[in-house]
């Protein structure tokens, strides 16, 4: 009953993260027609895909992240808009990890997935940029939450390896599933559905998975919370050495997805004359070698656990060549080639730290793990706030090679940086949680739970 519970959790929890990151890109098909509609134009479906007004009636399904600079105030706009989440992500993440930790995991992921679900909400029925906005906000308040409480959840109830790392491995497929598909899902049912469906859909989706929340673990209904040890403080784990490298990683790592991602389609098309299609698909073949990468590592980590340090230095170097090789690609089959090795790169640090981090907390702190996870996100949400800001600055007065060539420098100058974790593994459990349980014995309610868990 307890496997099949924390299976269920397991769902739940990847549920989130799904929609969590198909909110982030399904408003990609729609911009375009807010920017027609601020420019005075008529918003609807037929609007063009490209921000510029030319390129014809037929839209396409798989439209640019971002519409081609003007230089005008709406792509300052649109590059505010797109980084707002992260922004209150950003700012938000230290609050809800010291939440998280004083109240546990499933009350704030429920209360996620319902700031989520009014997000979603709002997204369906907005009709200006103010509402986007604030919608917009919302959904990164709700993330805040939702994946920090979700990830801290799944290193609770798989407390051993390598059950942690496959969890973990499965909740970062489908975040990359969930960014990929939003796209051409929100594109299909915009075009013959209109621009309300795709949010009214993952609405649904995110009321249901609440709900099956709420059915697995209802709020009051155990005690073993009010006996769980007090969490370590956010600050003191931000200045812990070990933590501190691994989420300059997890960030260093991201830098090249958040700062493409706002820059490439441009590049594409001027450089190399690619077409709506082409910019579109550019992101969506990188999926299958980001889930070779957490398979892979995953597969690894259970055979040599004791190297995870080298498959993320090994991951950032990929990622740092990768970056490097993109200015120079002719066409769109070669700019295939190193976007797949960064995603497959960020796949193998993901999988590789996410763990180290909740091994980290379980040796030299307490197990309690909604402020480490808050960082994690801190980490994620300081890449992709800057990215739709900073990124198109960068290559306006430096080009978009040296910005290539300036993050794939960092990820390589940084992989040697991860050898500071190398005798990790062989830490052992000081004054936290697991040397209670394991060494004193169980002496509440908490620890006789956990100490059934760990047996089990």
């Amino acid at each position: 009953e307890a496997r099949r519970q924390r299976r269920l959790l397991l769902v739940v929890v990847c549920v989130a993260l799904l929609l969590d990151n198909m909110l982030y890109m399904v408003i990609v098909p729609i911009i375009p027609d807010y920017i027609a509609a601020m420019r005075g134009g008529t918003a609807g479906p037929s609007a063009p895909a490209g921000g510029n007004g030319s390129g014809g009636g037929n839209r396409s399904l798989l439209p640019a992240r971002y519409p081609p600079a003007t230089g005008g105030n709406e792509d300052v706009q649109i590059g505010v808009l797109f980084a707002s989440k992260a922004m209150l992500q950003l700012l938000v993440n230290p609050l809800s990890g010291t939440l998280i930790d004083r109240v546990g995991y499933e009350v704030p992921l429920l209360a996620g997935l319902g700031v989520m679900f009014l997000s979603t909400a709002t997204f369906a029925f907005a009709e200006n940029y103010a509402t986007l906005f604030a919608a917009r906000s919302l959904q990164g308040l709700g993330s805040a939450f939702a994946d920090t409480a979700g990830i801290a959840l799944i290193a609770d109830r798989y407390a051993e390896e390598p059950a942690r790392s496959r969890a973990l491995g499965t909740a970062l497929a489908c975040i990359s599933f969930g960014s990929l598909a939003a796209p051409p899902f929100g594109g299909v049912l915009y075009e013959f559905a209109g621009k309300r469906v795709p949010f009214l859909v993952l609405a649904c989706v995110c009321l249901l998975d609440g709900l099956l929340l709420l059915a697995l673990a209802p709020p009051g209904a155990t005690g073993a919370r009010a006996n769980m040890p007090v969490g370590t403080p956010i600050h003191r784990l931000m200045i812990d050495p070990y933590i501190a490298v691994v989420a300059g990683a997890l960030a260093t790592c991201n830098i090249p997805l958040a700062f493409l991602e706002p820059t490439i389609a441009n590049w594409m098309k001027d450089s190399m004359g690619a077409s709506e299609w082409e910019v579109g698909l550019t992101w969506l073949p990188a999926f299958f070698p980001h889930v070779l990468g957490v398979y892979v590592t995953v597969r690894l980590a259970a055979a040599y656990p004791h190297l995870q340090w080298f498959y993320g230095a090994l991951g950032m170097a990929i990622i740092g060549a990768s970056s490097c090789l993109v200015p120079a690609c002719r066409n769109f089959g070669q700019v295939i080639i190193p976007l797949c090795g960064i995603c497959f790169g960020i796949a193998l640090v993901d999988t590789a730290l996410l763990p180290t981090l909740a091994f980290l907390v379980d040796v030299r702190h307490v197990s309690v793990y909604g402020s480490v996870y808050a960082i994690a996100d801190i980490s994620y949400s300081v890449a992709y706030a800057l990215g739709p800001i900073v990124a198109g600055q960068i290559v306006h007065t430096m080009g978009f090679a040296q910005l290539n060539l300036g993050m794939g420098l960092a990820n390589v100058l940084y992989a040697p940086v991860l050898l500071f974790l190398k005798n990790v593994c062989q830490m052992k459990p000081s004054h936290s949680e697991r040397n209670i349980l394991l060494e004193e014995g169980p002496k509440g309610l908490y620890d006789t739970i956990k100490m059934e868990e760990r047996k089990g």
